[in-house]
């Protein structure tokens, strides 16, 4: 069978996204035809700046405008370069000249910079594709699915309505088909019976819900959030519904910070990304690992194969 064609987003030019894109090539190509959304110019610009070759089979699908590489700088610029090359991937992916999209990392301070509305990748595809995609994150050994996202802490507790959380476990289950998922608690001590807050009652009532349109009992909770990454936990769950970002990506992180993955759910198209950030602070210095973007490389392929 053909390798499936996946689109690579490049990423903020600032940041680590090409690097990792150069050092891994020969490796992804053995599970994929990468399809890099940069142009030539552009590439040249930062090899040169790794002081690094470009592989004679390192396809472009080219990219109009070009900026100056300015490594570890937030600009305008990088901005609306990244947003282009994310754009392109997804055209060329909804139009079947690729199978997915592989995203490297942008930098939500220079989309907003480039007057960007969306705060990230996600919800430029939810805004495309008028889903509601899920942002799932981590490894073969656990999974993390954020209920919110990226949005102020004191928002959270808002946004935990039976309606909304049940037909986002639903959308969870119809894109997975997990055997069972743990679902987090909102308050410390899961509320303590409603002593440390209310909402773990709407939270369970989410859960009953969505186990009877189901039909089984995928869900079980809500799970103390303090000790829901136990190791004990780890063994009973691998896949984990948390109600906000750091509540379910610190422990994520904490434990599989070099081979997470990003994976958008309950989409028309399949997309992976590395989970991390542009790592400014490293740029163009040939320090990037490329494990997350192999691993989310990976997923891709699987998926597409699924």
């Amino acid at each position: 069978m053909p390798k499936p064609v996946i689109a690579i987003s490049i990423g903020d030019p600032n940041g680590v996204g090409i690097e990792i894109a150069l050092k891994a090539h020969e490796e992804i190509k053995k599970l994929c035809t990468p399809l890099y959304c940069i142009g030539e110019a552009m590439l040249k610009q930062a090899a040169k700046l790794l002081e690094a070759d470009i592989p004679d089979d390192f396809r472009l699908h080219e990219i109009d405008g070009a900026c100056t590489i300015e490594p570890g700088t937030v600009t305008k610029a990088a901005g609306e370069y990244s947003y282009h090359s994310f754009l392109a991937a997804i055209e060329l992916t909804k139009s079947g000249r690729c199978d997915a999209i592989t995203t490297l990392p942008i930098h939500k301070e220079a989309w907003e910079k480039a007057g960007l509305s969306y705060k990230g990748h996600t919800d430029m595809l939810r805004d495309i594709f008028k889903k509601e995609a899920i942002m799932m994150l981590g490894c073969e050994a656990m999974y993390v699915a954020l209920y919110t996202e990226h949005i102020p802490l004191h928002e959270v507790a808002k946004r935990v309505q039976k309606e909304q959380l049940t037909r986002f476990l639903l959308d969870f289950y119809n894109s997975v088909h997990p055997k069972k998922v743990g679902v987090l608690g909102l308050n410390p001590h899961a509320g303590d019976n409603g002593v440390l807050g209310d909402e773990e009652r709407i939270i369970e009532a989410a859960i009953q819900a969505a186990n009877e349109t189901i039909s089984k009992s995928v869900y079980e909770g809500s799970l103390v959030p303090d000790i829901a990454f136990t190791p004990a936990n780890r063994q009973n769950y691998r896949y984990f519904i948390a109600m906000y970002h750091d509540q379910g990506l610190i422990p994520l992180k904490a434990l599989y910070f070099d081979e997470s993955v990003n994976i958008s759910l309950n989409l028309p198209i399949i997309r992976t990304s590395v989970d991390h950030g542009t790592a400014f602070d490293i740029a163009y210095k040939n320090k990037a690992k490329t494990l997350s973007y192999f691993n989310a490389i990976k997923a891709a392929t699987e998926l597409i194969n699924n």
